[in-house]
């Protein structure tokens, strides 16, 4: 509760010829409390309960957070409400969108005199400049948050955020003069005539015989296994066992802003943590392509069984951030578009679920709660829905026969 002034101040004179003044108020608890003065006159007393008075406002008006600028207030709520709750590369990703969408836009602006349109202005420029419907609905959730949490502690009455809606996504795509194509058109895989040039690429080397990138049969070994990119990075090579030719997905390698506390230091650095979610931790069962790149991944760089099968020059986790890089040098090489490593996840489910063609023209494939067990996803309408690009060329001529 914040202090509320009961008084102007009132002046009386003593039986000794001094003055005094009192000034009442409510104290945090909620108690009547009064603070005293004296002088020996009575404008003395007057103007130290004015000054009293007005540093009394002053304080009150600063602590109170509806007048704070809504970087200094949105900050503090990420860091003490909002950092404990979530990961740390989601609060990355949280406080990024708040650093470069929100501040620039509205930092500089007082709690309580933020409307509605204040806000929509921001999402309205975000969407007629080409940002994507997801980063416009983070820098919404993130405003409708933070306006939820000043409602509930009664820091302002009325919620700006409950007159600007989550623009649909077809109007959304229609202002910026695009299609919502259907999900499946929208996964992103290797074809066959990328998966040979990325190999190739791959497999390149100097004149000496060492190869021209480092790590390189870790991307193969991915589009063999489907293992998320913190999954491959955080494998040790006591989690493949080749005799079994399985390997343990149990931790996840994840990069993360270097803080001291919750404030965002210069710098990044690795951490090893929980996989994705429960069904995450699995076995993966190897093909021979796989078991070929652990061995060739191990000659290149080995340090112990405890260590990464893709470690850095010290034997230290790798940094997503430079296995990235690497993947894109990659396919420049090879004369690919560029396409996120997720992609090669997408193309090892595609491929499960539509088939490879065998030598005697047979198609082999696995069922979609197949390739979900393989992925850890928890249900096979997730790997259908957001993993598998589907073959529509296998219907052709389906219907032959079906004449009405």
């Amino acid at each position: 509760m914040a202090r509320v002034l009961l008084t102007s101040g009132n002046a009386f004179k003593r039986t000794d010829n001094r003055w005094c003044g009192v000034v009442w108020y409510l104290d945090e608890d909620g108690e009547r409390k009064r603070k005293s003065f004296s002088s020996t006159t009575k404008q003395g007393v007057k103007d130290k309960m004015t000054k009293y008075i007005r540093d009394f406002e002053k304080q009150e008006q600063e602590a109170n957070e509806s007048h704070e600028q809504l970087q200094v207030s949105m900050q503090r709520w990420l860091e003490v409400f909002k950092y404990p709750t979530v990961e740390h590369t989601t609060y990355d990703r949280i406080e990024c969108t708040a650093k470069n969408h929100i501040y620039p836009a509205l930092g500089k602006k007082i709690v309580s005199t933020i409307k509605a349109v204040d806000i929509k202005k921001i999402l309205n420029e975000q969407m007629i400049n080409g940002y994507a419907f997801t980063t416009v609905k983070k820098t919404r959730d993130i405003f409708g948050e933070y306006f939820r949490y000043l409602i509930e502690q009664e820091v302002i009455t009325k919620n700006p955020m409950q007159s600007v809606p989550m623009i649909k996504k077809s109007n959304f795509y229609a202002q910026q003069g695009k299609e919502i194509l259907p999900t499946t058109d929208t996964i992103t895989v290797f074809t066959e005539d990328e998966i040979a040039k990325l190999k190739t690429e791959c497999k390149r080397t100097w004149n000496t015989g060492k190869r021209f990138y480092q790590q390189s049969a870790a991307y193969i070994f991915m589009l063999n296994t489907g293992l998320r990119t913190g999954e491959m990075l955080g494998l040790k090579n006591s989690d493949i066992d080749l005799e079994n030719r399985v390997v343990y997905i149990q931790r996840g390698a994840k990069e993360i802003y270097k803080r001291d506390g919750v404030k965002a230091t210069s710098g990044r650095e690795v951490v090893i943590g929980k996989t994705k979610s429960a069904t995450s931790n699995r076995v993966v069962p190897l093909n021979n392509t796989a078991i070929e790149m652990v061995k060739e991944l191990r000659e290149e760089f080995y340090f112990e069984e405890d260590s990464p099968l893709v470690p850095d020059e010290h034997g230290n986790f790798t940094k997503p951030s430079n296995f990235r890089k690497r993947f894109y040098r990659i396919l420049d090489g090879a004369g690919i578009e560029h396409k996120g490593l997720h992609s090669l996840r997408h193309t090892f489910a595609t491929n499960l679920v539509n088939g490879v063609k065998q030598p005697d023209g047979t198609v082999k494939c696995l069922s979609p709660k197949e390739v979900a067990d393989l992925l850890g996803h928890s249900t096979s309408e997730i790997t259908e829905r957001y993993y598998v690009k589907r073959d529509n060329s296998r219907l052709n001529g389906i219907t032959d026969g079906f004449e009405m």
